[in-house]
């Protein structure tokens, strides 16, 4: 990866980024993981001129949802690294932001998914299917959303979004988390699908 272009803004991506949450925001909670494209603004107005009403004005990139995910990965069977180690982006694409839906714990109970997975150390995949599945039953779980967005050869920035309780207002601003150090398998798996193809 080369080094980071000072040219590649942290607010445009971040713009981008909150944009991506207020859409998820509107469409609720239990969705399969979600990738979109950033594109420049202005080459997406210029390929697509009848979308000029639907632009932001002033943004420097904008985001475009892409397909659904495979199935195999929104039901478990294939990790969503291993997808993100098959794609690429044309040049077009600046950057690019995933969205999944994963299960927090509280530090306390890390040491019960080291003792659930030290027997299976040797085998990656069974690994993470075990400590999938015991944080899904351990009983002080949190439901919570990832926004995980890059720009090529600039800036990233991780957000976490936890899952409100029932009785909380429906029409209140999501609250969004960071920290140093949040999602860094992610963040890189990103940057990589943004690296340039070498023709064989």
């Amino acid at each position: 990866m080369s080094e980071e272009n000072p040219n590649r803004s942290p607010k445009a991506l971040a713009r981008c980024v909150h944009e991506v949450v207020d859409h998820i925001d509107a469409e609720g909670w239990d969705q399969p993981p979600k990738l979109y494209a950033l594109v420049p603004t202005e080459l997406l107005a210029a390929a697509e001129p009848g979308l000029l009403d639907q632009l932001e004005d002033g943004a420097e990139y904008t985001p475009i949802e892409q397909e659904p995910l495979p199935d195999d990965i929104i039901g478990g069977s294939r990790a969503l690294d291993e997808f993100l180690a098959t794609t690429n982006w044309p040049d077009s694409v600046e950057g690019c932001i995933l969205v999944q839906e994963i299960v927090v714990l509280p530090p306390a109970a890390e040491s019960d998914l080291d003792h659930a997975v030290e027997p299976v150390l040797t085998d990656e995949h069974a690994a993470d299917e075990i400590a999938r599945l015991t944080a899904d039953a351990h009983p002080d779980r949190r439901a919570a959303r990832l926004f995980v967005g890059v720009l090529r050869d600039g800036p990233s920035l991780s957000l976490l979004q936890m899952r409100p309780d029932e009785d909380a207002d429906p029409y209140a601003e999501p609250a969004l988390l960071t920290y140093d150090g949040l999602a860094p398998h992610i963040v890189h798996a990103l940057y990589a699908t943004l690296d340039e193809v070498e023709d064989d």
